[in-house]
C-alpha cells in the first residue's frame, strides 16, 4: 500500500487497521503475531486498561498503573506492528481510509473494536455524574469521594455534612454491585479510622435499579445472594425505581421521594462507541450490524468485533452480551478467518462458548454463575478473584493487584488514599471525554 499522511512505513503485505486498544483490539493483534499482514492499532490512548477493576481504583483500592498495561510493551517485539496514538475522527469506507487527529490512514483490512462508553439514557443531568469507563474518571470519583469526606469534617451543617457522606449509585448490574459492596468495606472498615470525627453510621450507600431485581443478566439465585451480601453493608436498595433528576446536591426519584447527595455513579449501563461515517443502516440500537463472521452488513472488508458489534443469533437475538470474553473469542476467530480469507479458503462462523459470569460485593463475598452451577460465598471469591487475576495484562500487573489485595485483605485498609489531583466538576470536559469516539 502506498504511503499516507500517518507515518507508517510502506508494505508488500495487505494492511488490518485495528481502530480501538480495548480486549478485542488487542487480542486481534496478538492472534495475528508472525502472520503476513501489516497491523496498525490505532487507539486515543497508549495504554489498555483493565476495565473490571475500574471500580478499585475509584475506592482507593488500586493505583491506575495496576490495571492498565502500555499498548507498546503488549506489543513488544511483534513484527509489522505498529501503534499510533489519535482520535478516530471518521471512517471513509469508499476510499478505504480512516481519518484521525494525526493525519488518514489507507487500509485493506479494518477492523473496529471500538468497545461501548456511558449510555445515560437520555439523562438531562449527565454532566453532574460519575461514569467508571475510563482511568481518568475512576480517579476523579477517587478524589471527589475524599474531598467529600474532608470538607464533611469542616462543615458545621448537619445537612450539608449528610450531602457530602451520602453515595448513590445508579444501576444494579455487576458494575453496580460492586462498587456498592466497595463503599459498604470503606464505610465500615477503614474510613472511620481516617475520620473519627465523622459518624460513619450516618452515611448512607444507595443503589438504585429501575429493573424489578439486581443482576438481571445474572440467574435469580445470584441476584438473591447479591441482595443478602449488600444489605450486610448496611447498602440501601431501591429496586424498581429511577434517578429523575440531580441537581448536584439532591438526588429525586422516580416514586418522588429524594436522597440528599452530592456524588452519583452511573453504572447504569452502557452503549456502542460507533465511530463517525457509517451509513445509518448498519447500526442497530448503537451497535454496528455484523454477520456471523464479524463482517458488518453491505461493507466489504470491514468488520467489527466486541461490544460494538450487534451479532444477531437463535440465542443472542438482541446481539451477544458486551462482555470482554465475547470480545477476545471474536478477536481469535477473526484472526484465523482473515488468514483463511488471504489463503482463498472459506470463513468459519462465530459461536459464542459462555463460560458464565460473576461479580463480586466485597471481602469473601461473591457469586458465580456457571453454564450447569451458581454458588457464592468464599469460593465464589476465590474464583472471581483468580478469573480477574489471570486476565490482567502484564505480568508485573498481576503481581502488584495480588499484594494489593493480599495487603487489603489483612489489613482492612486501602493503601491509595490520596488525593492527587483535586477534582473540580466541568460540564464542557465531561462532555468531551465521554463523546470522544474511540475508546
Amino acid at each position: 500500500m502506498s504511503s499516507n499522511n500517518i507515518s507508517i512505513p510502506d508494505s508488500d503485505l495487505p494492511r488490518i487497521v485495528i481502530v480501538g486498544g480495548g480486549f478485542g483490539g488487542i487480542q486481534l493483534a496478538k492472534s495475528l503475531r508472525n502472520k503476513k499482514f501489516q497491523i496498525v492499532l490505532i487507539d486515543r490512548h497508549n495504554y489498555h486498561t483493565f476495565q473490571p477493576l475500574l471500580y478499585q481504583v475509584a475506592t482507593a483500592g488500586l493505583e491506575p498503573d495496576a490495571i492498565a498495561e502500555p499498548l507498546r510493551r503488549i506489543m513488544e517485539n511483534q513484527k509489522n506492528f505498529y501503534f499510533r496514538m489519535a482520535e478516530v475522527q471518521e471512517i471513509d469506507t469508499t476510499q478505504q481510509k480512516v481519518l484521525t487527529s494525526i493525519g488518514e490512514v489507507g487500509y485493506d483490512k479494518l477492523v473496529i473494536a471500538c468497545g461501548a462508553m456511558t449510555n445515560y439514557f437520555g439523562s438531562p443531568f449527565a454532566d453532574k455524574v460519575f461514569p467508571l469507563k475510563q482511568v481518568h474518571q475512576a480517579l476523579d470519583l477517587r478524589s471527589h469521594m475524599l474531598q467529600n469526606l474532608e470538607q464533611a469534617v469542616l462543615t458545621k451543617s448537619e445537612k450539608e455534612r449528610q450531602s457530602l457522606m451520602n453515595f448513590v449509585v445508579v444501576g444494579g448490574g455487576p458494575t453496580g454491585v460492586e462498587v456498592a459492596g466497595a463503599l459498604g468495606e470503606l464505610k465500615i472498615h477503614v474510613m472511620p479510622k481516617d475520620y473519627p470525627e465523622l459518624d460513619f453510621r450516618k452515611m448512607e450507600i444507595y443503589l438504585v435499579e429501575a429493573s424489578p431485581r439486581l443482576l438481571n443478566g445474572m440467574s435469580q439465585k445470584s441476584a438473591d445472594k447479591a441482595y443478602r451480601y449488600l444489605k450486610r453493608f448496611d447498602v440501601n436498595i431501591q429496586i424498581n425505581k429511577m434517578v429523575e433528576d440531580f441537581d448536584g446536591e439532591k438526588v429525586t426519584l422516580s416514586d418522588g421521594s429524594s436522597i440528599p447527595s452530592t456524588t452519583v455513579i452511573w453504572a447504569a449501563g452502557v452503549m456502542g462507541n460507533v465511530p463517525k461515517g457509517l451509513d445509518e443502516k448498519v447500526v442497530k440500537r448503537s451497535r454496528i450490524v455484523v454477520d456471523h463472521y464479524n463482517q458488518v452488513s453491505r461493507l466489504e472488508d470491514v468488520y467489527a468485533i466486541g461490544d460494538i458489534a450487534m451479532m444477531s443469533s437463535e440465542e443472542y437475538p438482541n446481539g451477544h452480551p458486551m462482555l470482554a470474553p465475547v470480545a477476545m473469542q471474536q478477536a481469535e476467530l477473526l484472526a484465523k478467518n482473515l488468514v483463511l480469507t488471504g489463503n482463498g479458503k472459506e470463513m468459519k462462523a462465530f459461536e459464542y462458548k459462555n463460560k458464565g459470569s460473576m461479580a463480586t460485593i466485597g471481602r469473601n463475598k461473591a457469586v458465580v454463575d456457571l453454564p450447569s452451577l451458581h454458588f457464592g460465598g468464599l469460593m465464589a471469591w476465590f474464583v472471581w478473584m483468580f478469573v480477574h487475576l489471570i486476565s490482567i495484562v502484564g505480568f508485573r500487573n498481576k503481581l502488584v493487584v495480588l499484594a494489593n489485595w493480599i495487603w487489603n485483605y489483612f489489613t482492612y485498609d486501602r493503601g491509595t488514599r490520596l488525593i492527587i489531583r483535586p477534582f473540580v466538576r466541568s460540564k464542557k470536559q465531561h462532555n468531551q471525554e465521554e463523546q470522544l469516539p474511540v475508546k
